[in-house]
């Protein structure tokens, strides 16, 4: 009796038959089993039309015993790849194809089922060859994908295991992440023990802030808002910046500022800000007590002070004095006189 053969190629001996090549032919079996349980194919499936992937009876190589099959070639319409009717078996196999077309997995013939990639994708599936109809037999994706938990729009997180969703954690496109129920956002430390938390309050009207493009010029910035929730750094106020004892004019003084005057060598001057703004200030003070021996000249730097167009002298012992500017006519006033 003369050997058969599976729908893949294994060759099943019969009993008596070929004496003395049974090794060689056992081996060409086992390189075969191995071909249909891991083998890689590449098969270029360029152009259009139907592409039949082969089985050899007894031989090595060929494409549809391979359990990995690459597609590849530049397409220029719809085609379709094709296996021989009796073949029972899974493939791995990848779209690599070129070209805007579909690519169809089918039988040689029969109305069972195939599967195509649709024009756009050029992914690997897993494809099952059920051969579970002589006639019209079927092929059916195998689907590793496991379905979302929740609803649409909610985030999927690791739920012992499988997918979690929650109504409290959505996506909206439109918007972005939502965190809903007053639930809080965490920022844990490196130790994973203590954290951070922000949430909105109980009951809000709706707004958003937009943080500032970049970090604070200096130190003493605090974050302020518009009313629109833009969000920008301004600089501390509410009390002069002092700075160490000065023998000499600072050239100018710096708005916000507060300087120790010492005249005790010789009298100078304190020249106030160029470009000053509404509510910008400067202070000073007599270090020494010697104001009234070397005086101390407040320079206008091209603003008024008290309304007039001259520079301050003081030259009170002990003075103490804080000038605020206000505008270009009045220009820096005495707070204090």
């Amino acid at each position: 009796m003369a050997s058969t053969y599976t729908p893949l190629g294994v060759e099943l001996m019969a009993t008596g038959e070929n004496a003395g090549t049974w090794g060689t032919k056992t081996n060409t079996n086992l390189n075969i089993i191995e071909q249909i349980s891991g083998g890689f194919a590449s098969v270029t499936v360029a152009g259009t039309g139907n592409t039949n992937l082969t089985i050899t009876d007894g031989g090595t190589g060929a494409t549809g015993a391979a359990r990995v099959i690459e597609l590849s070639g530049t397409i220029t319409g719809n085609i379709t790849v094709s296996i021989p009717l009796d073949v029972e078996n899974f493939y791995i196999i990848k779209n690599a194809t070129s070209g805007g077309y579909t690519v169809e997995f089918q039988y040689v013939s029969g109305s069972g089922t195939s599967f195509t990639w649709t024009t756009t994708q050029k992914d690997w599936r897993i494809l099952c060859a059920k051969g579970d109809d002589g006639t019209n037999p079927n092929i059916v994706e195998v689907s590793l994908t496991t379905s979302p938990a929740g609803s649409t729009t909610q985030v999927q997180y690791n739920n012992a295991g499988a997918f979690g969703g929650d109504s409290n954690l959505t996506w909206v496109a439109a918007d972005g992440l939502n965190i809903g129920s007053q639930k809080e956002l965490r920022l844990q430390d490196t130790t994973g023990g203590e954290y951070i938390g922000q949430k909105a309050n109980g009951t809000t009207t709706s707004y958003t802030l937009t943080w500032p493009a970049g970090v604070a010029a200096a130190n003493n910035y605090v974050l302020k808002s518009t009313t629109g929730g833009v969000l920008s750094w301004g600089e501390v106020t509410g009390g002069a910046s002092w700075q160490a004892v000065i023998t000499a004019d600072p050239g100018p003084a710096v708005a916000g500022s507060g300087y120790f005057c010492n005249t005790t060598a010789s009298a100078f001057n304190l020249t106030l800000p160029a470009s000053p703004s509404i509510g910008d200030f400067v202070s000073f003070i007599d270090y020494a007590g010697t104001f009234d021996t070397n005086n101390l000249t407040v320079a206008r730097n091209g603003k008024n002070i008290q309304g007039a167009a001259a520079d301050l002298t003081v030259s009170t012992e002990r003075a103490a004095n804080t000038l605020v500017f206000v505008d270009d006519t009045q220009g820096w006033l005495l707070q204090n006189k």
